[in-house]
């Protein structure tokens, strides 16, 4: 009695899991294009869309492309690929010869229908734009972490929904899953033993990354215990200190001793809110920024320049946690950035204490017009697809930018955000690890000066890090949300803006 019903559930279940495939019975695979020769026929927008998308995935593709008419930036991109080609002329059947896959980027539907009708008889894989009927197979979205590559498919029912998908997950994913993949790779090469003992070695490594409910329980009531313990003592501070200091008598004292601050001293907290929050979000504008609003406030120019600099020593701390915290700091870069940068801010103050302030009106013009370029370049890339280039000076880099900050009083993030930003770098990560390491500049800058000159202008430092401190978390989370385009047009503007401020100062 029991096994037709048997039956007949099992039935039931395969053909809801049949259902289920239908929705996308898409196979992904990962194709080794530098292996394969590739024909692009068309070469406009769309063929320059469908040939980015292939070279970015394999920089040495073997793609040659078949067109009446190119474009410029096909032919510019061609140029910098020497394995691709392009052949001037209209599609003939010849050139499907020894060819392994065909991509289709006309405005021609016609033609399209005609190449797949001739790539299906010679058994070749095509892909048509915009026309999912006659594919073989699709050109997904694709996220890349370093060797971390995930294909998204829509079933070439919504390329638009890809292209969110993917810009979600490339937000979302952090930088260092490259690190993670890296060194289990390590891990993996250096175990002993056949190939089931490595996987269950590597599966007992890696079970940490998924027992999150535990670990999440865990560290739940470890901060519970921790809160306790601290409102604990936190009532025993409070009960000794009011039972020897009356709250009116405090708050009286509090009220005359901010009498005795600096008229402006709100301005100040304001100037240093405002400042971080630009600082905080493009990595640059700092001393710009502060300066414009003390200035405004008519604060003491000496005790401006002072404040500042002392001031962001602190601030560029808070917003540099405030970037780790929030994942938008590359490790690798960091680590790239952070000894030359330490290095050139204290040999740059030392010049700076040992041969005065005259050498000022030369070097910032130099700076600001390299840096005006700079910013130029960024805002065009707010409205150009993102090509990320090769750029090994890093330290070179970190050194000159950590010099002129001290050496030329400023200069830190126009120089080595703008610089890596225009090689094609992504600009949360570059904020954030620029950020960050501005800590450790400004520190070593501000140590060599304390150590020769001392400290001065307390209450001006003191309202800079008041309002720093307090923008640096809000700024920090800014970074991590604003869009690409956003992003390069801030960075853009405040780098223009900076640069033609030192310009006209100068000039």
């Amino acid at each position: 009695m029991n096994k037709p019903m048997d039956s007949q559930l099992e039935y039931k279940i395969m053909d809801k899991h049949s259902e289920t495939n239908k929705k996308n019975q898409l196979y992904p695979v990962f194709l080794k294009l530098e292996q394969l020769n590739i024909l692009l026929v068309g070469a406009g927008n769309v063929g320059l869309e469908k040939l980015h998308s292939l070279l970015s995935n394999s920089p040495e593709a073997k793609v040659t492309i078949v067109a009446p008419e190119v474009k410029e930036e096909v032919k510019k991109l061609v140029y910098k690929h020497p394995s691709c080609s392009i052949v001037q002329r209209q599609f003939e059947e010849a050139d499907l010869d020894a060819k392994e896959l065909v991509v289709l980027a006309t405005d021609d539907p016609e033609l399209h229908k005609y190449i797949k009708q001739l790539t299906t008889e010679k058994g070749i894989l095509t892909n048509v734009a915009d026309t999912p009927d006659l594919c073989d197979f699709y050109l997904g979205s694709i996220v890349q972490k370093g060797n971390l590559k995930i294909a998204i498919s829509t079933n070439g029912k919504s390329p638009t929904a890809a292209k969110r998908i993917k810009e979600v997950l490339h937000e979302a994913l952090p930088g260092e899953l490259d690190d993670v993949i890296e060194n289990l790779h390590k891990v993996r090469n250096k175990l002993n033993g056949n190939f089931d003992y490595k996987v269950k070695k590597l599966n007992r490594i890696t079970k940490i990354l998924v027992e999150k409910d535990n670990a999440a329980n865990e560290k739940r009531w470890r901060k519970i215990a921790t809160y306790s313990l601290i409102g604990f003592a936190l009532m025993l501070i409070g009960h000794f200190i009011f039972s020897y200091l009356p709250l009116h008598q405090m708050a009286t004292d509090t009220v005359t001793w901010y009498k005795t601050l600096d008229k402006n001293f709100h301005w100040m907290v304001l100037a240093g809110f405002l400042a971080q929050m630009v600082d905080g979000a493009t990595s640059m504008g700092y001393g710009v920024t502060s300066s414009i609003v003390l200035q405004t406030a008519q604060v003491n120019p000496a005790a401006i320049s002072a404040g500042i600099h002392t001031a962001e020593m602190f601030t560029s701390g808070a917003s540099g946690y405030s970037h780790y915290k929030f994942g938008n700091v590359n490790k690798k870069l960091f680590k790239a950035l952070l000894i030359p940068g330490v290095i050139g801010a204290v040999l740059g103050a030392l010049l700076l204490v040992k041969f005065g302030e005259t050498h000022i009106q030369y070097i910032r013009p130099i700076m600001a017009a390299y840096t005006l370029i700079l910013g130029v370049r960024i805002f065009s890339n707010a409205f150009r697809s993102n090509e990320k280039k090769k750029f090994k000076r890093y330290g070179w880099l970190a050194g000159a930018g950590g010099f002129l900050d001290s050496f030329g009083g400023g200069g830190w993030g126009p120089i080595v955000t703008s610089t890596l930003i225009t090689k094609g770098r992504t600009p949360r990560y570059v904020v954030g690890s620029v950020s960050l390491t501005e800590f450790f500049v400004t520190l070593a800058s501000a140590f060599t000066f304390f150590t020769l000159i001392g400290v001065q202008n307390w209450q001006v430092i003191l309202a800079l890090v008041i309002g720093g401190v307090l923008a640096a978390p809000i700024a920090a989370r800014l970074a991590g949300k604003l869009p690409r385009k956003a992003s390069f047009i801030l960075l853009g503007l405040v780098v223009v803006l900076w640069s033609i401020r030192i310009l006209i100062k100068a000039f």
